[in-house]
């Protein structure tokens, strides 16, 4: 396989990925991050010689790794050994891909792991315990004890509610959709700090305020798009709907940060449109 062909193998299976990292770090966006980082450890990898029998085996090992790594990292949850002993359960509840991404955050790791990658993945115990690292009777155990863990936790209420945006975020993005939504895109280039960051998940990245401006000429080019003030995951962004669509969900959103009242950072999901799967969104206009 060659560096084009590698690459494209990547690609296609980023979404897969990203559904995986999604649950067990319990959030679509830390997810991404979770994945852009394993991302660039394969590519680092096949750099060096990596040679692999099994490139989707090998990639999700990497993404279950930079997962559990991130979660430390965070404190966000107490990660169990990979060898914990589990007692047997019942079989897979149907829904189980629609339960919420903090659901699947309250499992121990194990457990999460086995049930994201048979019940939402559709991959085999062999294969669970390849990526996990344990072996195909602690993994077919941690799948069954999930099951039944997560068919409960999905009766039950999240116990993190999502934290009211504070008056100086809602200005700043409020004025961002505003500008938008009325094609200000000079305003908004005056709010780019010198240093601005852009991040066009899954196609480029950009420094810069001269070099991120055209980036909004673009915007201005499409019709279709319509913008609102929005919160995913607790974040304000702002949500782009297609007006060709039923409008009942957005098509992509965007991420801001702010340097006091400049822009420092601008993360867009337009080419990424697998993280919508299951986040938790809200229109706020």
């Amino acid at each position: 396989m060659n560096a084009d062909q590698f690459e494209d193998s990547l690609n296609a299976l980023r979404p897969r990925l990203h559904r995986y990292c999604a649950r067990m770090t319990g959030s679509a966006i830390h997810g991404e991050d979770v994945l852009q980082e394993a991302l660039v450890k394969a590519l680092r990898a096949r750099a060096e010689g990596v040679v692999v029998d099994s490139l989707e085996g090998w990639l999700f090992r990497i993404a279950h790794n930079a997962s559990l790594d991130f979660l430390r990292e965070k404190s966000r949850n107490t990660v169990v050994s990979l060898t914990e002993d589990m007692e047997a359960a019942t079989i897979a509840d149907p829904e189980i891909v629609a339960v919420s991404f903090q659901a699947f955050l309250r499992l121990p790791a194990l457990q999460r792991c086995a049930v994201i990658l048979k019940d939402v993945l559709g991959h085999s115990v062999d294969e669970i315990s390849g990526v996990a690292d344990c072996s195909p009777a602690a993994a077919k155990s941690a799948l069954q004890r999930g099951r039944v863990a997560l068919r409960q936790l999905a009766l039950v209420p999240d116990d993190v509610r999502l934290p009211l945006m504070p008056e100086p975020d809602r200005r700043k993005i409020a004025a961002y959709v505003r500008h938008f939504h009325n094609g200000d895109f000079d305003a908004i280039r005056a709010m780019l700090a010198d240093d601005v960051k852009l991040d066009l998940v899954n196609r480029l990245q950009l420094d810069g305020r001269d070099r991120v401006g055209p980036y909004f000429t673009r915007y201005g080019e499409v019709t279709n798009w319509r913008f609102a003030l929005g919160e995913v995951e607790g974040r304000p962004v702002m949500l782009v709907f297609d007006s060709t669509a039923t409008m009942e969900r957005p098509s992509h959103f965007v991420l801001i940060e702010w340097k006091a009242e400049r822009i420092a950072a601008i993360r867009d999901f337009l080419f990424a449109p697998y993280v919508l799967e299951g986040i938790d969104w809200a229109r706020l206009d």
